[in-house]
């Protein structure tokens, strides 16, 4: 048997053959950072206190070889107190059920075929919760174990995580279950009753029923859209959308709900380009806006559609507290609540994109809450609502390859500004 000796991770074992190196840069399950040395890291100046992982090796004898500073503070052991150490002892690791991790796993005395475990919890005396997952790296195909590679994470993120599914869950099944309430009983009267009730009342109580049946619609359309903006998988099928007409369409639905017409004032800005863009997203955006400075805010609603060069920078950036400049260029010409005439765009700069822009004259949204506003959950008061339209307003934006921002009107009240490329197709390249 070799006597012990402690490494680097930065360097390679002096008994390392070239098969022994390659097989370490597979993985077991899960991401996890091996030796710097199977990536010629050394010789870029990374060490193994440089990984964001914690990372622990043990050689052919079981003994600690490597101990970098993310396994120490995930552990909450030092260094000097586990090298040399057999890994046994150094890490005395449990699975959920209190049995011993490594009497199980048995890595030098095991099934030879095996290459490792994938990530899986384990406990650490004390309860401290890790996952660990392990690599076992042999001379050759079915050799003895050489050199076996841990990789260490904390929990903490992943509980973040957990947190955060069963807050949306727990949110979801809250709202769901008045309008399905509703539906549910007026349904069961309905049907026992029949006779009893008049047409008016028969039609009052289906129009709650489809009222209730659209907002269950709304809120499962919201959370599939939030798990395929967390995975990445939001499809954009983009169309020539006219906007303008599409704010119009929003602002008339308020007025048929019962909002008074002078609280709107829509503004269009001539030149605007031809904005090619996904129409029920596009939909969605401006029906969360509205809604919320219809709901939030207070006074005039103000939209404003206007063209944008997106190269100039600055035009998507959020302005606190002060007056916009299209403000500005508005005190001299202004479109109120007209649609533009039918026809030809005249020549204008040359624009890339188009931006929206909604204010109201509320009390606005503090400036220490203004970071997390397109976060899941922000509520900007009591007065319901699921936190969740913003986060999708913003994950629906982004999909388009635009922008948004928050910031201040020059009313006082709350400002959302959000711009999209004109995302033409190639053929119009």
């Amino acid at each position: 048997m070799r006597t012990h000796e402690t490494y680097s991770c930065g360097d390679s074992d002096p008994g390392a053959s070239a098969d022994g190196d390659t097989e370490e840069h597979e993985s077991a399950g899960g991401d996890q950072h091996p030796p710097a040395a199977a990536f010629g890291l050394a010789q870029q100046g990374i060490t193994e206190d440089d990984l964001p992982d914690g990372l622990v090796i043990a050689d052919q004898d079981g003994r600690v070889t490597c101990f970098n500073a993310a396994a120490s503070k995930i552990t909450g052991l030092a260094p000097n107190d586990v090298l040399g150490r057999p890994i046994a002892e150094a890490l005395p690791l449990e699975d959920m059920e209190g049995r011993r991790w490594w009497s199980c796993a048995d890595p030098y005395g095991g099934l030879r075929i095996r290459a490792g475990h994938p990530e899986r919890n384990l406990l650490l005396p004390g309860g401290r919760e890790v996952l660990v997952s392990a690599r076992y790296v042999r001379t050759h195909p079915q050799g003895p174990v050489r050199r076996l590679v841990l990789a260490l994470r904390g929990t903490e993120a992943r509980r973040r995580t957990e947190r955060s599914h069963a807050e949306l869950i727990a949110t979801v099944a809250h709202e769901l279950r008045s309008p399905l309430t509703s539906v549910k009983g007026f349904t069961a009267t309905l049907l026992a009753k029949w006779e009893r009730f008049t047409d008016d009342q028969k039609r009052l109580m289906l129009e709650t029923v489809d009222a209730d049946a659209n907002r269950v619609t709304r809120l499962i359309t919201e959370l599939l859209d939030i798990s395929r903006i967390d995975a990445g998988r939001l499809e954009v099928r983009r169309q020539k959308v006219d906007i303008v007409s599409a704010v119009h369409r929003h602002v008339e639905g308020h007025i048929a709900a019962g909002q008074r017409r002078e609280r709107f004032e829509i503004r269009v800005h001539d030149h605007l380009p031809d904005l090619w863009a996904d129409p029920d997203k596009i939909d969605q955006i401006l029906a969360n806006l509205l809604e919320n400075a219809v709901r939030h805010g207070e006074g005039r609603v103000t939209i404003e559609v206007e063209p944008v060069d997106l190269r100039g920078g600055g035009s998507t950036e959020a302005r606190h507290g002060q007056a916009s400049p299209v403000e500005a260029r508005h005190s001299e010409a202004r479109h109120s609540e007209a649609l533009p005439t039918e026809g030809p765009h005249t020549e204008g700069p040359h624009t890339e994109g188009t931006a929206v822009t909604v204010s109201d004259e509320g009390p606005g949204i503090p400036e220490e809450s203004m970071s997390r506003v397109f976060t899941r959950f922000w509520r900007g008061s009591k007065r319901g609502g699921t936190g969740l339209g913003l986060y999708i307003v913003k994950g629906l934006i982004e999909a388009h390859g635009g922008d948004v921002a928050v910031g201040r009107a020059p009313a006082g009240g709350a400002q959302f500004r959000f711009t999209l490329p004109v995302g033409a197709p190639a053929f119009m390249a």
